[in-house]
């Protein structure tokens, strides 16, 4: 098997061009009329780089003359040519007798240059400015010696019938250079067919015959107007020929193909490069190197597209390959024709139809430009006859997936790769247009969010670098989910700090990309930053550089910006002891940890400024040795410190305890210029020195005058028992004049927003919504315990990071809190709380405890019989308890099942 050659159709040029040297000019020259590809290969070589058809205008144009000097110095050599080049013409007509009108060769050759300057700029002919002032160089001489040579003749018809038909070849000429050059061979073949017959003929039919009409009425002198009518008309039509045989340049055919018939040689400058006819054999040369040698075939094919006219035998060769392509090799094939082709086109036409969409285009061209009538009519006669992709087989489907990625159209790459998903790699491209698809759709962070990415597909995969990126893509996709449902401030600023940097690399290696999806990943994750961008001011950027400061507070009241999440409580307060006439007296009850005091401490910073809270925790009078006295006197010394008015001396209040007590009040309320709330913390203390006899039965009643006693002074009584449960005669008549206040589980959002904003704005640390939902089923809410597991969980991740120095996510997963709760650490910690609970168990109706160790086996409950057979309890004891242990939030009832509320609890009574 003959190796396939690799072809190198580049000039071969190894420096830029000279002003000095003349024979860069004989070069220039020969590119401007044999060789237009060459101009920008030049650009792309040494000057500055090719701009797109289509991004090129007059600021970039004048920026890139501004800024590179092989520009400036190619618009120079430019003009150098059209002003020398026509004179030396010029002089040489003249030397062999041919009238020449130096007039005429000026206005030809301004209007080359003009025509020049408007195609290297509008159009972005190869770069720029500087090129198409170049390529004007064929036009200002083209109608420079026409319009010269016709003046010198002074034929008024033939003036005008020259006259005109030279503009049009040479508006012909630079056209086709342009557009093989700007936009691609494909429009060099469309507009050169096109252009040469429909420029030829009408242009020679219709300008001829205007000018032959118009300067013939002028110049009747010599010529009548039927004359000029007849001539025109005559010589539209042979020069509409001579138009068309200078746009198919059969002369270059026919000497390039007897050099080039068995092998293209790289260095030729005979090769054809000019010419639509198809070279002899170049479709069997291309169908045998791409059958034999796909990858250096497709190299050969992007040489011949480059640097020739051949686009209509590249079609026909590399249909004519896809289509004996073995389906298991079909997808691959074609994203190899996808890689980097130098025309898009090749793909698209390996699904479209050329000789339809050629069609169209004359109709649309030969209607809207040289008809004169509005482009915009012809192109909207076009879409009736324009054709689209076609799907009939495996090769013309899988072209017109890639083709569509190209476009930016997923939705139709969809459809297109469903055709082939059966095949090699067809379900990737398939899951690869349905992902770019759902990406593409979404334009605000909560679309991002609201994306269901697909599964990806597993190795070996046909675009590794793509999925790579698409991974990145997915994360941004979490991270933005992240920001929307986290309710962390921090958390939510490094989320969204992650999304940024994971596009932000995603543009920065965009260039490894497949060209198929390159463009429409681009602009997906452009649109994406842009759209996240606008949400940063509502976060900062956090960086965790030192150990995180615990927010948690464990046993002690919680106070300041760190007490959240009783706003309920908080609330009624507010409506007893502001917005009221009088200030109401209050009893806060609940079992321990439930946050009682906390409430009370923190209550005063809720309060009208004018009201003032004095807290007084009564475990602290101990036994009391000195009766009534001394508890009164620890009352006064807290409201001294409130209302800074000294308190009666100690032996008024051991002497005279009541009376003392009760004229101190009457002082305070005196000085006082709102109210003041008397807090008495731990109030069962007061049952339990009634009952050791320390204070009388009476100072129930003494307590429930001084609640009756001022509209401005009130109580606040917190403890841990119910009012029904405060059986005893003194106890029943002072409750009924305070307003009891249950202080029970907190609400699961409360829950969440104690862990996951702690009151400390620089929390940095957060939660996965499933870790929040984990630790509120585990305490039910239970204040105490929601504080000692977020303690724990900060603990544990000071010592993974700052001193076993690993690295980890600052954020919480569920399988952190189980690590937390399995240590057998946490339950220590917590012994405060559940010996508090099941202590009080053992208070009250029988057989609490029992119960609780019956259920404690069981967390989804039993039943009452159930219950009843395994305490061995009767039906009354039974529910008497139960109701105490409701009562007391310990167990609950749901669905005639009873079990225990907190999690956490019942594992700890296993464990026992």
């Amino acid at each position: 098997m003959t190796p396939v050659p690799r072809l190198d159709l580049a000039p071969k040029l190894k420096r830029p061009l000279s002003l000095w040297n003349p024979l860069d000019y004989l070069r220039l020259l020969y590119w401007v009329f044999f060789f237009p590809q060459a101009l920008r290969w030049y650009v792309d070589t040494f000057g500055g780089g090719y701009i797109p058809e289509g991004e090129m205008n007059w600021r970039k144009g004048w920026e890139l003359l501004r800024q590179n000097a092989i520009q400036r110095q190619l618009l120079f050599q430019g003009l150098a040519l059209t002003v020398v080049t026509p004179l030396a013409v010029g002089t040489i007509f003249q030397t062999v007798n041919l009238p020449i009108d130096w007039f005429g060769v000026a206005v030809g050759m301004a209007a080359g240059v003009a025509e020049g300057v408007m195609l290297g700029v509008a159009g972005g002919m190869a770069g720029g400015v500087a090129v198409g002032m170049t390529v004007g160089v064929a036009g200002g001489v083209a109608v420079g010696v026409a319009v010269g040579v016709a003046g010198g003749l002074a034929l008024g018809v033939t003036l005008g019938v020259a006259g005109g038909l030279a503009g049009g070849v040479a508006f012909v000429v630079a056209f086709v250079v342009a557009g093989g050059m700007a936009g691609g061979v494909v429009v060099g073949v469309t507009r050169g067919m096109v252009g040469g017959v429909a420029v030829g003929m009408t242009v020679g039919l219709a300008r001829g015959l205007a000018f032959g009409v118009t300067l013939g009425m002028v110049a009747g002198v010599a010529v009548g107007v039927t004359f000029g009518v007849v001539a025109g008309v005559a010589v539209g039509v042979t020069l509409g020929v001579a138009v068309v045989v200078i746009i198919l340049r059969p002369e270059t055919w026919l000497i390039g193909s007897l050099f080039n018939l068995r092998t293209i040689q790289n260095g030729s400058w005979l090769l054809p490069r000019i010419t639509l006819l198809p070279l002899p054999n170049l479709v069997w040369r291309l169908q045998n190197w791409l059958q034999n040698d796909w990858e250096t075939g497709l190299h050969n094919v992007n040489e011949l597209l480059a640097y020739t006219l051949q686009f209509i035998p590249v079609i026909q060769a590399v249909n004519r390959v896809l289509a004996k392509i073995p389906s298991e090799q079909l997808i691959w094939t074609v994203s190899q024709l996808a890689t980097n082709p130098f025309d898009w086109n090749i793909v698209r036409f390996a699904s479209a139809s050329l000789d339809e969409t050629l069609k169209s285009r004359f109709i649309r061209n030969l209607l809207s430009f040289y008809f004169f009538l509005p482009r915009s009519w012809g192109e909207g006669l076009q879409t009736r006859f324009n054709t689209d992709t076609r799907l009939d087989t495996p090769a013309h489907a899988a072209a017109a997936g890639f083709w569509h990625l190209h476009e930016k159209e997923p939705a139709r790459a969809i459809e297109a790769f469903a055709i082939v998903r059966s095949l090699l790699y067809g379900e990737e491209m398939f899951t690869l247009a349905q992902t770019l698809a759902a990406f593409k759709k979404a334009q605000k962070p909560a679309s991002i969010a609201a994306i269901q990415v697909p599964l990806f597909p597993q190795e070996p995969l046909l675009h590794p670098i793509t999925w790579k990126v698409l991974v990145s893509l997915r994360r941004v996709v979490e991270d933005v989910q992240f920001v929307n449902r986290s309710v962390s401030r921090s958390a939510r600023s490094l989320a969204l700090n992650r999304a940024l940097g994971e596009l932000t690399k995603t543009l920065n290696q965009a260039d490894t990309l497949p060209q198929a999806e390159q463009g429409l990943i681009i602009d997906i994750a452009q649109t994406w930053q842009e759209s996240l961008l606008q949400i940063t001011g509502e976060v900062g950027e956090i960086c965790i550089t030192k150990p995180v400061v615990n927010p948690y507070v464990v046993g002690d009241p919680v106070q300041g910006h760190l007490f959240v999440g009783r706003e309920d409580i908080i609330r009624q307060l507010e409506e007893l002891w502001v917005m009221g006439n009088q200030l109401q007296s209050v009893v806060l009850y609940g079992h321990r940890r439930m946050g009682k005091t906390s409430i009370l401490v923190n209550a005063a910073n809720c309060l009208d400024s004018q009201i003032q809270l004095a807290y007084v925790n009564l475990l602290r009078l101990g036994d009391s040795p000195q009766g009534v006295g001394e508890v009164l006197m620890a009352i006064c010394d807290e409201i001294s410190q409130t209302v800074k008015l000294p308190a009666p001396a100690d032996a008024d209040l051991l002497n005279l305890p009541y009376r003392t007590f009760e004229r101190y009040l009457k002082q305070v309320e005196v000085k006082l210029d709102g109210g003041l709330i008397i807090a008495l913390d731990e109030f069962e203390k007061i049952e339990d020195l009634i009952e050791a006899k320390k204070i009388p039965i009476d100072f129930m009643g003494f307590l429930r005058g001084l609640v009756q006693m001022s509209s401005k002074i009130a109580f606040a009584f917190a403890g841990l028992h119910t009012l029904e449960e405060m059986t005893a005669d003194y106890f029943q008549p002072f409750f009924a004049s305070v307003i009891p206040i249950h202080v029970g589980f907190q609400e699961r959002a409360a829950t969440r927003q104690i862990l996951a904003n702690p009151g400390n704005e620089d929390f940095p640390l957060d939660y996965i919504p499933e870790a929040l939902d984990k630790i509120y089923a585990l305490t039910h809410g239970q204040p105490y315990l929601v504080q000692l597991l977020g303690f724990q969980l900060v603990r544990r991740y000071n010592d993974f990071v700052f001193e076993q120095g690993r690295s980890r996510d600052p954020v919480f997963t569920v399988e952190d809190v189980e690590a937390v709760i399995n240590d057998s650490e946490f339950f220590k910690r917590g012994r405060y709380y559940f010996d508090g609970v099941w202590g009080q168990a053992a208070r009250g109706a029988e057989g609490q405890q029992a119960i609780v160790q019956v259920l404690a086996p069981h967390p989804e409950g039993l039943s009452l019989d159930a219950l009843a057979q395994s305490t061995g309890m009767n039906d009354a004891d039974l529910q008497e308890a139960l109701n105490t242990l409701k009562r007391h939030d310990v167990v609950e009832e749901t669905q005639g099942s009873w079990r225990i509320m907190v999690e956490l609890f019942r594992r700890w009574v296993l464990q026992q």
